[in-house]
């Protein structure tokens, strides 16, 4: 696939890389890359994949832009609140690229649709921050045979890793079973700093560029750790599991029925516990019940700063950090 003279000019500095050249270029416009989630992750990948030429992208997200994204996701601006992350990402690629082929996918990657999806393109960036989400999107990847780019965040450590390439571990080879549902926080719960994302997607979008022209080590079989507070990286290694049941020997991988039940959680919730006990109450029905005058003792559990952005009358504040106590 040729390079026009506008891409010419505008891949320069990769064309001058001799790495890269004109050959690399040209597979970078070639190939196809799905980017699953558009969040702190998907938005500095589909950024710097857009910027580098990649021929054809897919964005999958299910969110709209919310107020509180804008911390973080640099792919959407205070614009766009309130409009689905898909849409919002399509205009920004398409400024900072128009010779990029942009395909939404506005909805959440399922079972029923994971491996047309990723089957349609050469290589995956994991962008998603749920559990249920990241085995599905290794499960796929193992299937189709397509290279997954795994990237996670919390607070200020970032995690990074190549899962699904052929003869390589995958995701499940190094984590079997996902952590006990309600044991690691999700951002909203535990926080992240602003440019950590920023970091940890740009070197996913490092990783496939890598890949599709060729060139360079990838991260197979070896997971980095980046600490933002430290400014340290450190390096595990790992093997392929024999007995891993998606890419192990004698594996027959399928995707499973319901990946929120294996890994605990309800859709869309990645830490709530599911128990027959569990008793919940939407804000529609506590509306309608402190309507009724329903005796009723609230306890808000958010932090402080949360709590004087907005409340409701009569909670009682106690953080979670202090509720033990």
């Amino acid at each position: 696939m040729t390079l026009s003279s506008d891409e010419l000019r505008r891949y320069s500095r990769h064309l001058v890389l001799p790495q890269v050249g004109t050959e690399g270029q040209e597979r970078l416009k070639a190939a196809s890359v799905l980017v699953v989630g558009l969040g702190g992750l998907g938005s500095p990948a589909a950024l710097y994949l857009a910027a580098a030429g990649v021929g054809r992208l897919g964005l999958v997200d299910f969110d709209r832009v919310d107020e509180s994204n804008l911390q973080r996701q640099v792919l959407h601006g205070t614009s766009s609140i309130g409009i689905s992350k898909t849409e919002s990402a399509r205009a920004r690629l398409h400024d900072l690229n128009p010779h990029v082929e942009l395909r939404v996918h506005d909805g959440p990657l399922t079972t029923a649709n994971a491996l047309a999806l990723v089957g349609a393109y050469d290589v995956v960036v994991d962008g998603t921050d749920q559990f249920a989400t990241r085995y599905l999107v290794n499960d796929a990847c193992v299937i189709a045979r397509r290279p997954n780019i795994y990237g996670s965040v919390y607070r200020f450590e970032g995690q990074l890793s190549v899962f699904a390439v052929q003869g390589g571990p995958c995701y499940r080879c190094l984590f079997p079973t996902p952590p006990a549902a309600g044991t690691v926080p999700s951002c909203a719960e535990g926080g992240v700093l602003g440019v950590l994302p920023g970091i940890v997607g740009s070197l996913q979008a490092a990783e496939a560029i890598k890949l599709i022209a060729g060139i360079g080590t990838p991260l197979v079989g070896r997971l980095m750790y980046f600490d933002a507070l430290t400014m340290r990286m450190r390096e595990m290694s790992f093997d392929r599991d024999a007995a891993c049941p998606m890419c192990g020997e004698g594996a027959v991988p399928r995707l499973l029925d319901d990946y929120d039940s294996f890994c605990g959680t309800s859709p869309g919730n990645t830490n709530q516990v599911m128990t027959d006990d569990t008793l919940e109450m939407t804000a529609s029905e506590l509306k309608a019940s402190l309507a009724a005058g329903d005796e009723i003792w609230l306890l808000d559990v958010r932090e402080g700063w949360e709590y004087s952005t907005s409340r409701l009358d009569g909670a009682t504040l106690i953080p979670l950090g202090d509720l033990a106590s």
